[in-house]
């Protein structure tokens, strides 16, 4: 199998290109990204196969430098996307260009050079605010700039549903460590904080949920894709609906110490709930875990401890 990755140097891009690497079924990987987010970790530290691994500096807009990456690829990943939490309805033009049109352009391309398999990771998002946890058969409400540019990806996607086995995966909020971390993720600034400053700050009441799931999940679910027959289709992947108290709670075990403080408070917040038991988990399940050991495991992998109630050290 012959592998392309757009957005392969991102967060869950890195993850996925270590994963593939070790797959001996695996022949080659290419990893297309732009690096706008400045992001050059994937290149350094932990060995990957070199001879495996490529690497390809292109835009999704780039029809041309795209044609030419699809030559002779047999499975394509859609990684690459313009995240930007918790600023998603800053900047329209530019969700509108690289998530919609930038995914467009690559569908164009696809149907010109047909591929084996497709799997683009969209968001939970799209559901926009939900008042019962949200399922694949839940009308999308998409209601930023970031989740309107993802929905309109997913049309584009949808017109290979008939052509080739193209799977959307409507992925919920990703927390944990990566060597291409992202700290305006949630559980992951949150943890940040805790960790580095002893305190939170939490906007609202708390009780806003969201719904979660590890990296080391979305990385297992990916590539076990490769290897289960799932038809195409549309499909949910969050393993926990938590409350930003639920998170506040897990982290003053871990921090005795912790501080939160509240901000808006009378602000009910934005809720957005998706069932765990998505279709794909008939064909993928996912281990039981708990937040409060994946925090911990986090906590490991930072590179010092704060001092006293929440000195910052600074080195």
């Amino acid at each position: 199998m012959r592998i392309l990755i757009t957005g392969g140097a991102g967060y869950i891009g890195t993850e996925l290109v270590y994963a593939l690497a070790n797959n001996n079924a695996i022949e080659s990987i290419t990893v297309y990204d732009n690096l706008s987010r400045g992001n050059f970790n994937l290149f350094l530290g932990k060995p990957v196969n070199s001879e495996k691994v490529k690497f390809v500096h292109g835009e999704l807009l780039d029809s041309r430098n795209l044609r030419k990456v699809l030559k002779d690829i047999d499975i394509v990943y859609h990684l690459a996307a313009k995240v930007t939490t918790p600023f998603a309805n800053l900047d329209g033009h530019i969700f509108e260009q690289v998530n919609h049109w930038g995914t467009a352009e690559l569908m164009y391309a696809l149907e010109e050079n047909p591929v084996k398999q497709l799997i683009f990771v969209s968001s939970t998002a799209v559901y926009g605010s939900t008042t019962e946890p949200a399922t694949e058969a839940t009308e999308p409400r998409p209601d930023s700039f970031y989740s309107i540019s993802k929905h309109r990806a997913e049309q584009h996607v949808q017109r290979l549903f008939n052509k080739t086995n193209a799977i959307i995966i409507r992925l919920g909020n990703v927390y944990g460590y990566s060597k291409s971390m992202r700290f305006d993720a949630a559980i992951n600034r949150i943890m940040f904080d805790a960790h580095y400053t002893g305190r939170i700050t939490i906007n609202g009441t708390g009780n806003q949920h969201r719904s979660f799931i590890h990296i080391d999940k979305v990385t297992f679910v990916l590539s076990q894709l490769l290897h289960r027959n799932i038809p195409s289709g549309l499909y949910n992947l969050t393993d926990k609906t938590l409350s930003i108290l639920d998170i506040s709670e897990a982290l003053q075990n871990i921090y005795p110490e912790l501080e939160s403080f509240f901000i808006n408070q009378n602000y009910a917040g934005h809720d957005l709930q998706v069932e765990r038991n998505s279709k794909l988990l008939e064909y993928v399940p996912l281990a039981d875990s708990s937040l409060e050991h994946e925090l911990r495991a986090f906590k490991e992998q930072f590179s010092f401890n704060i001092g006293g109630t929440g000195d910052v050290y600074v080195i």
